[in-house]
């Protein structure tokens, strides 16, 4: 099968969406099947192009046995509206003009966040004749008045008729949890056409262990308890909160020291504001490669899983959790709704109230203290990360991709009922 993926995220990237989409890639070319990505050239969420790379027309590459083709988009960082949607318009356009050049595709996949994705993988399934699937991996633009970066309008309107346009069109639509289908039923989208293939980890590089003491003394924080926070530095986040519990902490747990890893639209404002409050128990480490992480993630005592308290956050898991699990990390977090009834019966996380300083710095403080609680936490993730390993989740979605078959001249462009019925994940 000739698969084509389109997406905004791909490695060297270090975001979920590109991490997802180079592991479902990568595996489905080891299962025998061909796979083009047309992506653009790497530059989230800093909004520069990372070295090595220079924007041109286009760039073809070979990534783990993957076929990449990159395309120009216009880049701003990771903050202003409208800026980001002309970046995303651009990838629309360059994106569907590219894929014209790769060899006609069995099924054409395109992944959000941004619904203009979506439109490219629309636009070429049709011009090809071949089966739209479009995985759904926030609810867009509902995650972008969530958090405060556009209002009820004419605009918006229209951005939400684009929206339940592409969901009418899918042959298939893949979410990432099951709180997202429950809402897309909802909004009456057919049940038959919605599958779940959860995020997860990649269980043989993400294990347990400790980070090099050299890497402790290189950031002077040997002997402390390590707080981290891995991932992007976005508005989503509400990571004031972090900069409130460090201050706190600063004479409720002084042995707790931040460290904040990934960048984004709020890192220069969270940097500032921890200097001018003189916050010497919090580091940013910055942007890194994945595999750089994976020894911040064994330098970590305990992780924070932050979302601001809104309810569209309910539906959602922020992906850095499966690979907390996977590293046997214990996790503080302040997500209701799906994110909850995940960790709760693996037993791997304190959760604590939504927008609570005093219950985050309590919650730091009884583990910063309690080592076989701490141990407790890990041994649970660990075996819980078992369930959401990335390489049978691509399996699953390869299987539900296999169900389909080219679309002959004349097909119908609606798929049979019944076609799908099953949740994966």
């Amino acid at each position: 099968m000739r698969i084509l993926l389109l997406t905004d995220h791909y490695p060297p990237e270090a975001s979920a969406p590109a991490i997802r989409c180079s592991t479902h890639a990568r595996r489905w070319v080891a299962r025998g099947h061909q796979v083009n990505v047309v992506t653009n050239f790497p530059n989230y969420p800093d909004g520069k192009v990372f070295g090595g790379y220079r924007q041109s027309l286009y760039k073809r590459e070979t990534a783990d046995a993957v076929d990449v083709l990159r395309v120009p988009t216009l880049v701003f960082p990771n903050r202003g509206l409208f800026l980001r949607i002309l970046d995303f318009l651009s990838y629309m356009v360059t994106a569907s003009i590219a894929s014209f050049f790769v060899r006609r595709p069995d099924i054409v996949i395109a992944t959000s966040p941004h619904l203009f994705a979506a439109v490219a993988g629309w636009f070429v399934s049709r011009v090809y004749r071949r089966r739209f699937v479009f995985e759904v991996r926030d609810l867009w633009p509902d995650s972008i008045v969530a958090v405060g970066a556009m209002k009820e309008g004419w605009l918006l309107d229209l951005v939400r008729g684009v929206e339940h346009f592409l969901y009418r069109q899918a042959d298939l639509i893949v979410a990432v949890t099951h709180s997202t289908r429950d809402v897309l039923i909802a909004r009456g989208i057919d049940a038959d056409k919605i599958i779940v293939v959860t995020n997860g980890a990649d269980t043989a590089q993400l294990t347990p262990g400790r980070a090099p003491a050299s890497l402790r003394q290189k950031l002077g924080i040997e002997g402390k308890i390590v707080v981290s926070y891995i991932g992007t530095v976005g508005m989503a986040h509400g990571l004031q909160l972090i900069l409130d519990a460090a201050e706190m902490c600063l004479t409720r747990v002084p042995e707790a020291h931040f460290v904040i890893v990934g960048s984004g639209a709020e890192r220069e404002e969270l940097e500032q504001q921890a200097e001018r409050r003189g916050l010497r128990n919090v580091l940013f480490a910055g942007r890194m490669s994945h595999e750089e992480v994976v020894d911040y993630w064994h330098l970590s005592d305990l992780t924070l899983i932050l979302l601001k308290n809104t309810p569209l956050f309910r539906t959602v898991i922020p992906s850095k959790v499966f690979e907390a699990l996977a590293t046997g990390t214990p996790i503080i977090t302040n997500v209701r709704g799906e994110l909850e009834r995940l960790l709760e019966p693996i037993g791997a996380a304190e959760i604590i109230e939504p927008d609570s300083v005093d219950a985050l710095v309590s919650a730091i403080g009884k583990l910063a203290r309690d080592p076989e609680r701490r141990r407790e936490l890990a041994e649970r993730a660990a075996a819980g990360a078992k369930r959401y390993d990335r390489l049978v989740l691509a399996d699953n979605l390869l299987d539900a991709l296999e169900r389909f078959r080219p679309r002959e001249p004349g097909e119908s462009d609606k798929p049979g009922r019944g076609l799908l019925r099953e949740n994966i994940g």
